[in-house]
């Protein structure tokens, strides 16, 4: 279950703050499919502003191919905007299928990981580079790296330069974005222009190298990610994820917007 919530990047207890005046109430709907076949749906909601944010995210397995691969998860997520990026407040997730559930908690300050709780925790295995003090720190959890605070204008293709630092409670790795192009697009409550980025992934602790997952991962040239202006917040969220995957690819792309001032 895990693998199809990742790339959504999903999600986090603590919601510290009240959000700035100027906030934005989000409601987004995503599809999500692999290899062409209906997978599910997920959701975005919440309210954002130039110096806050709180996302509550879930997804669903459902369909032709959730007959085999049942599950669903949720997550929530808050936190800080402060010199052009995201600052966590914390995260959690719970996400389950037909065997198992499995939560996950931190706590986040400062950019710093805390207190990790997984439940049940992830399989030992001596081949895992060890994270260390070092690896925890300047990290944006999986909902803080959705979030992508834009210097200037939303949509100048610069705003795909970044490289967002993510750590998701057991492995620490590199997203690189990379600008390859702008394009209109046009769903319900929203017609415009996004920004089209391509995405690199770069494990740097905890994953296990020779891990055929891990190999393929890191030498994988097909996948990006579609970014797309949040009403006046001066935020970039994704509007399509695309990640090749060793079954097929996989794509969440979202279908209907609502942004209410």
């Amino acid at each position: 279950m895990k693998k199809f919530i990742t790339p959504l990047v999903f999600v986090v207890s603590a919601l510290t703050g009240n959000l700035n005046a100027q906030a934005e109430t989000l409601e987004m709907r995503y599809r999500i499919s692999l290899a062409g076949l209906s997978l599910g749906t997920a959701s975005m909601n919440g309210a954002i502003s130039p110096l806050n944010y709180q996302l509550n995210i879930g997804a669903k397995l459902q369909g032709l191919v959730g007959l085999v691969l049942s599950g669903s998860g949720a997550a929530q997520g808050s936190g800080t905007i402060a010199k052009g990026k995201p600052s966590s407040n914390g995260y959690s997730l719970s996400a389950n299928n037909s065997s198992m559930t499995r939560t996950i908690q931190m706590a986040i300050a400062n950019m710093s990981v805390g207190q990790v709780a997984v439940d049940p925790p992830f399989e030992e295995h001596p081949d895992r580079v060890p994270l260390s003090s070092t690896t925890k720190k300047g990290i944006v959890d999986p909902i803080g790296a959705l979030v992508m605070p834009a210097s200037g204008n939303p949509l100048d293709p610069s705003q795909c330069n970044r490289t967002l630092p993510v750590f998701d409670s057991f492995q620490r790795f590199d997203v690189t974005l990379s600008y390859i192009g702008t394009r209109n697009v046009s769903i319900r409550g929203y017609q415009g222009p996004v920004l089209m980025c391509a995405a690199r992934y770069t494990p740097i602790a905890g994953h296990r190298p020779t891990r055929k997952q891990t190999v393929f991962m890191e030498n994988n040239k097909e996948m990006s990610a579609w970014l797309m202006p949040v009403g006046e917040t001066g935020v970039l969220l994704p509007f399509r994820i695309s990640v090749k995957t060793q079954i097929g690819t996989s794509v969440i792309e979202a279908d209907a917007v609502n942004v209410i001032k």
